[in-house]
C-alpha cells in the first residue's frame, strides 16, 4: 500500500506543477468553502448572539464541516482501491495534486508582476487584491510587489510546504483535513466584530497545525536560498529569521516571511490598511535595498525550490516505510 501511496504523492505533485488551478474545473476546496458558508449560516442563524455561544457554535461549525470532508475524503479513496489498485492511485493522485497549490500561487503572483512592468496600478492592485486580505487600492508599485512577496512568501509554508507535510503523513484524508482548516481560517478567523469569537476555534488550530510546518518551511527555505546563490543570500536569510521570525501577530507566519526577506535583501511587513483601518506592524528584514518588480520573481524560485526540497525529502521518508 505505502508503494501506491509514494507513487500517487510524487505523480499528485507533478500534476500540480503542470497544471495548476484550471478554473474549468471543478475545485474541491471550493466545495469545501461552499459547505463552511453554509453550515455558518444555519448554526448562527440571522440573531447576534453572546460571545460565549458564537464560540460554541465556531467550534460546532469547525466539528462539523471536518466530519464532513474527512468522511467524504477517506470514502471516496477507499471506494476507489477497492475497485482496483490503479483507480485508487488514480483518484489519490488528483486528491494529491487538488490540496498542493505550487503552480496556482505562481501564476497569480505573476499576474501582478507582468501589470507592473507594464506599469499598469489599476491591474497590478487587482491582480494583487486576488491574492491578499489589505486594502489594495492605495498602493503604489512598491507596495503591490511586497504585498506579492509576502504572500508567495507565507503560502509557501500554508500552500506548499504544510499540506505537502500532511500529505506525506497520512495521504489525502489528512491533507483535505488541514486543507479544511486552513479554509476555515481563512473565511472565518478574522479578529474582527463578525467572527472575533465565532471564528476562534478555527483560526486556534489553523495555528496549532501550521505551527511545525511553518518552522519547517522556513528551515527548507534557507536551504533553497543556500542552493540558489547568486541573488539569494543564506547566510543573510538565517540572520533575519533568526531576528525577525516572531514579529507577527501570528505565530507562524513571520516564519517564512522573515526568511524571504533575509534572503532577498529587502524589508517586508510594517504597517498595512485593513477595511479602511491602518494595522500598526513591525517591519521584517532590512532595507539593503529598495523593493524591485523582479523579486517577485525570485521569491516564486525560491518557492519552487523549496517544494522540490521537501518533496525528495517526505519520499525519503516515505520509502524507508517500505518493507
Amino acid at each position: 500500500m505505502m508503494n501506491y501511496h509514494i507513487l500517487a504523492f510524487f505523480c499528485g505533485f507533478i500534476l500540480d506543477l503542470l497544471l495548476g488551478d484550471p478554473c474549468f474545473l471543478p475545485h474541491p476546496v471550493r466545495l469545501i468553502g461552499k459547505l463552511i458558508s453554509e453550515t455558518e449560516e444555519r448554526l448562527r442563524g440571522s440573531q447576534p448572539a453572546e460571545s460565549g455561544k458564537e464560540i460554541r457554535q465556531g467550534t460546532a461549525m469547525v466539528c462539523v464541516v471536518l466530519v464532513v470532508v474527512v468522511t467524504a475524503a477517506a470514502g471516496c479513496l477507499c471506494a476507489a482501491y477497492l475497485m482496483h489498485p490503479l483507480v485508487g492511485v488514480l483518484l489519490e493522485s488528483l486528491m494529491t495534486y487538488q490540496i498542493l497549490a505550487v503552480k496556482c500561487l505562481r501564476v497569480e503572483s505573476m499576474k501582478v508582476y507582468r501589470c507592473l512592468q507594464e506599469e499598469n496600478l489599476v491591474q497590478a492592485r487587482a491582480a494583487v487584491s486576488m491574492i491578499v486580505g489589505r486594502d489594495t487600492d492605495r498602493l503604489d508599485g512598491e507596495g503591490i510587489a511586497k504585498a506579492a512577496i509576502e504572500t508567495v512568501a507565507e503560502n509557501t509554508s500554508d500552500g506548499v510546504i504544510a499540506p505537502m507535510l500532511y500529505l506525506a503523513l497520512g495521504g489525502p484524508v489528512l491533507g483535505f483535513f488541514y486543507k479544511a482548516v486552513n479554509t476555515m481560517d481563512s473565511m472565518v478567523g478574522y479578529k474582527n466584530e463578525k467572527y472575533l469569537y465565532f471564528g476562534r476555534a478555527a483560526a486556534k488550530l489553523d495555528d496549532a497545525l501550521n505551527f511545525i510546518p511553518a518552522r519547517v518551511s522556513a528551515c527548507l527555505m534557507i536551504a533553497a536560498a543556500f542552493v540558489l546563490g547568486g541573488d539569494f543570500s543564506g547566510r543573510n536569510a538565517v540572520r533575519i529569521y533568526r531576528r525577525d521570525r516572531r514579529k507577527h501577530a501570528s505565530p507562524n507566519s513571520a516564519q517564512t516571511e522573515s526568511v524571504c526577506a533575509g534572503a532577498l535583501g529587502i524589508r517586508l511587513a510594517g504597517d498595512a490598511s485593513y477595511g479602511g483601518k491602518t494595522v500598526k506592524k513591525p517591519y521584517i528584514g532590512d532595507a539593503s535595498r529598495g523593493v524591485e518588480y523582479e523579486d517577485i520573481r525570485r521569491a516564486n524560485r525560491m518557492m519552487y525550490v523549496t517544494a522540490w526540497l521537501c518533496e525528495m525529502i517526505c519520499m525519503l521518508f516515505m520509502l524507508c516505510f517500505i518493507r
